[in-house]
């Protein structure tokens, strides 16, 4: 058995989502796509992952926590697609580093995850567990393993220590469990009217009636709801930030701006990468709805922007800042309703024309 592999010209390229950038290079490699490797906002829109996790807790740090997408993005993308996803999890690191080399062993790419805090390449102290990675080669002689991050346009070396820590960490969101994702392509893919109606039909359904477990676990928390209701709750919460201490408005005020535009999320809390995938559904089915849906997403992308911005205006008090975050924060209800009801009409639109 080698003891280092390296599977060479991997097709990357940086993103604004950790998923759908991984994702993205893996079609790619995969020789995938349309009318060419696609884009990221294709593939984060035909994924249907479009989502919203708002939780308060007070055993967090930040007390606040705010995602745009939901848990099953790396399954269902492929599954959707024609492919087939196998779900590894294990607590024996040798086990789960078997996985990994058994890939790449192969020729194959290895989608996994890794806490963003054990990654010594991001040089951040925040811990974040669900961070997709892909390992493309190791050199055990060397101790080190080969890895692609949306963040970062060059391969990383990670030491296999430090790896094996991202892989094994028990951080919030939850466990990362040496979690793989052994992912079969199909050898063609299929009709993208199809494709896309069931997406959007999937992401209208997860905001409109979230039923299953998302990435955030919500009954340990203080508060906290998914989809419109959560939408709602954040936008309530927020008006009543300008009356807390300036300290406690400042973290939530700051952390709010972060979870919206950096934390992976590709600006305006997902939904600019929804509105660049629907202009591409769009372009090449020439459906109307999906092109207005593109035009909806993206002002909603807006206003989230905005109201990022709004927390975090230099030289502007905390209370003037907390103020206008929740004027921003009020339009946010109607806009991700008017989202899910775009959502539904490209999906109606599309199922016709696919027919």
């Amino acid at each position: 058995m080698p003891n280092a592999s390296l599977i060479r010209e991997y097709p990357h390229q940086m993103g604004g989502h950790c998923g759908s950038g991984a994702l993205r290079d893996l079609l790619h490699w995969s020789g995938l796509g349309w009318d060419g490797p696609p884009r990221e906002g294709l593939v984060f829109a035909l994924g249907g992952a479009l989502g919203l996790s708002y939780v308060q807790s007070d055993g967090l740090a930040p007390p606040i926590y705010l995602v745009g997408r939901g848990s099953d993005f790396e399954v269902d993308l492929p599954v959707r697609l024609g492919g087939d996803v196998q779900v590894l999890t294990t607590d024996d690191p040798a086990e789960g580093w078997s996985w990994v080399r058994d890939e790449v062993d192969a020729g194959r790419p290895s989608l996994v995850w890794g806490d963003i805090a054990e990654l010594p390449y991001l040089r951040v102290k925040l811990q974040m567990s669900r961070h997709d990675i892909v390992v493309v080669g190791y050199d055990e002689s060397e101790g080190v393993a080969y890895v692609v991050d949306n963040d970062r346009a060059d391969v990383q070396e990670v030491p296999l220590d430090a790896l094996a820590r991202a892989r094994s960490s028990t951080s919030f969101p939850e466990p990362t469990r040496h979690c793989t994702y052994r992912i079969s392509w199909p050898e063609s893919l299929p009709n993208i009217s199809g494709v896309a109606a069931e997406a959007f039909k999937q992401s209208a359904t997860r905001m409109r009636n979230p039923t299953g477990p998302g990435i955030v676990d919500l009954t340990s928390a203080t508060s906290g709801a998914e989809g419109l209701e959560g939408v709602r709750l954040l936008a309530s919460d927020t008006e009543t930030w300008s009356d807390l201490a300036a300290h406690e408005s400042e973290v939530l005020l700051f952390s709010l701006s972060a979870f919206i535009e950096k934390a992976g999320t590709g600006g305006g809390l997902f939904r600019r990468l929804l509105a660049d995938g629907c202009e591409d559904v769009a372009r090449l089915t020439g459906d109307a709805a999906t092109a207005d849906l593109a035009e909806v997403a993206l002002r909603c992308a807006q206003a989230w922007t905005q109201t990022a911005r709004a927390g975090v205006q230099r030289d502007v008090d905390v209370q003037a800042r907390a103020e206008a975050v929740a004027l921003a924060a009020s339009v946010l209800p109607q806009l991700e309703s008017d989202v899910v009801d775009a959502l539904e009409s490209a999906a109606t639109s599309l199922t016709v024309e696919g027919r």
